[in-house]
């Protein structure tokens, strides 16, 4: 590890500089070097600051307490300023002070606290000195490590052979194949070798929590603030599948936030659970926004119940388990204690879906906003709930794809045991995990530990600011030289804040960038205001995450009001993937990119080059076959001879004539009448109880699978609910798509559930067969009113085997 981490050297003197303490200084570093480490010699406190800015890999600093360019405006030395970076920046890095004639007693107290040792370069030998340096930065390189991670090198660099599965025995099997050699140079060797069976006792069990595994996953609940943490390696689908199969139980009721993963109805589906839904807002642009207070308060719960069929059928009229996503896709994060003890009165579980919120603890402008705040010193009393977060660590902290974690923190009211979550947790894993996986999960987790996590989170808000507030300046900057058409794009977020300090109203673009990325007040939803056009709302129960960043285009706006004309999101992210700009997703008028913490100015200045380009083209009418040629050429006969704006206009007029996102808007709040429980019909669907039935002749029919429908990504029909009618809100909804997916190939949504008819393009949606459901009365209790078929063993065989 030495070898590819460095020493800060921050002193005042070049290294050519002549004198008796430069040239020792040299012979310091000469000796630091031929120890195994780098150096990184710097002669001011901004050189310094701008190796910490972007060098991760130090082991060791060197720090001269009178750096140029001397005092600040507060009175300190440079080097103060320094110290306090390097504590804010790194956990526990040795940090050793230079000092000229002062002594230790005149600094202030804090700094004995920040650094491991002092240096005055002429009262020892080089020799000596860059040894303590050196000795200090070995042991912090074996002490950054998390213990998985840890225990996972120290293995591999035993060079053991191996003589267990997998087969490829650290990747030797490649070596014996062209195209094996191929995948093992690509890949190397030191992937391939940590690539491990579970009999390698030494690292530990996954499913036992023992070893170096175990220690792993309760450091990863002492940082994520956590009472049980377990590590997950197939993504927080499978935690969302898993916490629900443990937390409800056949012909039980939960509660649904209806903006939610498919993931989550698996879970139902999986444990034979009866949903109740709950509805979201939805804004003019179609995005889903949370679930207003309104709707998560115990009457207005009680009244969901009693209007659902399926709860007359359940087991007890008790909930059993409550689960909402937080934050939403669009970046749109509850206070946790407030949602917490609205649904305490109706559930002892609750489950924070927050598979794009891992890093919300590390960063005060989330305080309070995420599921593990939510504990007995913010909710005291018998009434708290169990509360469950499920995380996609991969999504937004730096763990490789499929990494994820379920954090618990359990109340006397509903008691996690371990083992008993331990059975569920096996049900869902793999005896086969790769260790990889495991090590990234671990060391995503040192990495967010003590200051560092912060200033990472830090970093990822302070750029998205930077490129907020930058979208906005453009628009006044063209408005101003009047020399061309105006700037039309945008970026979801109020257009003014208040200074809380002063309660000055401040324009968005000219608010202290300081102000934007540490009040949490800049990014609250304000009740009834029109930026977010989201209904229902209370002071502080909703915040805006600043690092979702949803890019607006011109044509729609958050009240659902349509201009006469409009640039469609769809044209505009084609475009972009043509410059290799692939956003996380797109709506009719709206596209998501994610601020994570890989994010760079370079990176964001690319996206910005790429708007102002599509707006020169679009200004410029450019054809279509320089816009997007890869459209014409496989489409030809459709847009042949078409211009950029020719084309936009074409389709916004359609989506328009369409009101395609206002039928969007009803599917989702006018909710389809629930007939059959969810795992009843995935036993329908896979013993052939199930037809696939178009569009037009779906009325009256009971859905057997899901259907989701990207943009927006959440899924608009449940599996035993039915289409409803001719000219009901989600046959008009389908049927606008579908006719839009048919007028402009190359733009269509992506609809899981769906099957397209090859020769005619309609849309066939997977169906109970009529049979199947003409027994079943309002109830939806297939146990007492379902045609005898159903009951029983029955339930296992299919229709011919009777």
């Amino acid at each position: 590890m030495a070898d590819s981490s460095k020493v800060l050297i921050a002193v005042g003197a070049h290294p050519q500089d002549e004198g008796a303490e430069a040239e020792q200084l040299v012979k310091i570093c000469e000796a630091i070097e031929s120890g195994g480490f780098g150096v990184r010699w710097t002669v001011s406190a901004a050189d310094a600051e701008a190796v910490l800015r972007t060098e991760a890999g130090l082991a060791a600093a060197l720090v001269a307490w009178d750096l140029p360019p001397g005092r600040g405006a507060d009175g300190e030395p440079a080097g103060a300023a320094v110290l306090r970076r390097l504590g804010s920046r790194f956990q526990d890095l040795p940090v050793f002070l230079v000092m000229a004639d002062e002594g230790v007693q005149e600094l202030p107290l804090w700094v004995s606290e920040s650094v491991v040792g002092y240096v005055w370069p002429l009262e020892d030998t080089a020799a000596f000195i860059a040894g303590r340096i050196t000795t200090a930065a070995r042991a912090y390189q074996e002490a950054v490590l998390p213990p998985f991670f840890k225990a996972l090198r120290r293995f591999d660099d035993a060079h053991e052979y191996s003589w267990h599965t997998p087969a490829h025995s650290g990747g030797v099997a490649f070596l014996k194949s062209p195209v094996g050699r191929a995948f093992h140079d690509y890949f190397g060797e030191r992937l391939l070798r940590s690539d491990l069976s579970i009999s390698v006792e030494e690292l530990g069990s996954l499913f036992e929590h023992t070893g170096p595994i175990g220690e792993a996953e309760r450091n990863a609940a002492r940082v994520f603030g956590a009472d049980l943490t377990y590590f997950v390696l197939h993504g927080d689908s499978t935690c969302n599948r898993l916490v629900g199969h443990f937390s409800v139980t056949r012909d039980e009721i939960a509660l649904v936030d209806r903006n939610c993963h498919k993931s989550v109805l698996h879970g139902l589906v999986v444990s034979g659970a009866r949903p109740v839904y709950l509805i979201p807002t939805r804004n003019g642009y179609g995005l889903a926004g949370p679930l207003p207070p309104a709707e998560i308060e115990a009457v207005r719960v009680a009244a969901r119940m009693g209007a659902n069929p399926l709860v007359r059928g359940a087991l007890s009229p008790d909930v059993a388990y409550a689960v909402f996503t937080n934050s939403t896709y669009d970046g749109l994060c509850y206070d946790a204690v407030a949602v917490a003890r609205a649904f305490a009165d109706t559930t002892p579980r609750l489950h924070f879906d927050e598979a794009w919120f891992a890093h919300a603890r590390f960063h005060p402008l989330y305080a309070g906003r995420y599921g593990m705040s939510v504990g007995p010193e913010t909710f005291p009393g018998p009434g708290r709930p169990t509360v469950f977060a499920t995380q996609s660590t991969h999504k937004l902290l730096a763990a490789l794809s499929q990494g994820a974690m379920v954090h618990v923190r359990p109340s006397p009211r509903a008691p996690v045991e371990h083992d008993r979550f331990n059975e569920a947790l096996m049900m869902h894993g793999t005896t086969s995990p790769l260790y990889p996986m495991i090590a990234s999960l671990d060391v995503a987790t040192a990495m967010m530990d003590g200051p560092q996590g912060r200033w990472l989170v830090d970093e990822a808000v302070t750029e998205a600011v930077r490129f907020r507030q930058e979208i906005v300046r453009i628009h006044r900057r063209i408005e101003a030289a009047g020399d061309r058409p105006p700037w039309f794009f945008g970026v979801w977020q109020p257009d003014t804040v208040s200074d809380p300090a002063g309660g000055e109203r401040l324009l968005f673009d000219e608010a202290p960038a300081d102000l934007l990325r540490t009040e949490p007040s800049c990014w609250h939803l304000e009740p009834g205001a029109s930026w977010h056009g989201f209904p229902g709302l209370t002071e502080g129960y909703c915040m805006l995450d600043p690092i979702k960043v949803t890019l607006t285009c011109p044509g729609i706006d958050a009240t659902g009001d349509m201009a006469d004309w409009g640039i469609p999101a769809r044209v505009l992210t084609a475009y972009l993937a043509t410059r290799n700009i692939v956003v996380e997703k797109t709506d009719s008028y709206t596209a998501l990119v994610l601020f994570s913490m890989g994010i760079t100015k370079g990176k964001w200045g690319t996206l910005l080059d790429a708007l102002m380009d599509f707006k020169a083209l679009y200004d410029g009418d450019a054809p279509l076959d320089r816009v997007l040629p890869a459209l014409i050429a496989q489409y030809p006969r459709r847009y042949s001879g078409r211009t950029l704006r020719e084309l936009c206009q074409e389709m916004h007029g359609h989506l328009r004539s369409a009101r395609l996102v206002e039928l969007l808007d009803t599917a989702f709040q006018q909710l389809p009448e629930p007939v059959a429980p969810p795992q009843l019909c995935y036993q329908r669907l896979i013993r052939g109880g199930t037809e696939r039935v178009r569009l037009a002749d779906a009325p009256g029919r009971v859905a057997a699978a899901m259907v989701t429908v990207t943009p927006p990504g959440i899924p608009v029909l449940m599996p035993g609910e039915s289409l409803g009618a001719e000219d009901g809100p989600l046959l008009r909804y389908l049927t606008a798509l579908e006719s839009f997916d048919r007028r402009f190939p190359g733009f269509r949504s992506e609809t899981h559930g769906v099957t397209l008819d090859p020769e005619t393009g309609d849309y066939l949606i997977e169906c109970l067969c009529p049979e199947q459901h003409s027994g079943m009365n309002g109830s939806g209790d297939h146990r007492a009113t379902a045609p005898a078929q159903w009951r029983g063993s029955e339930t296992l065989r299919p229709p011919a085997q009777r």
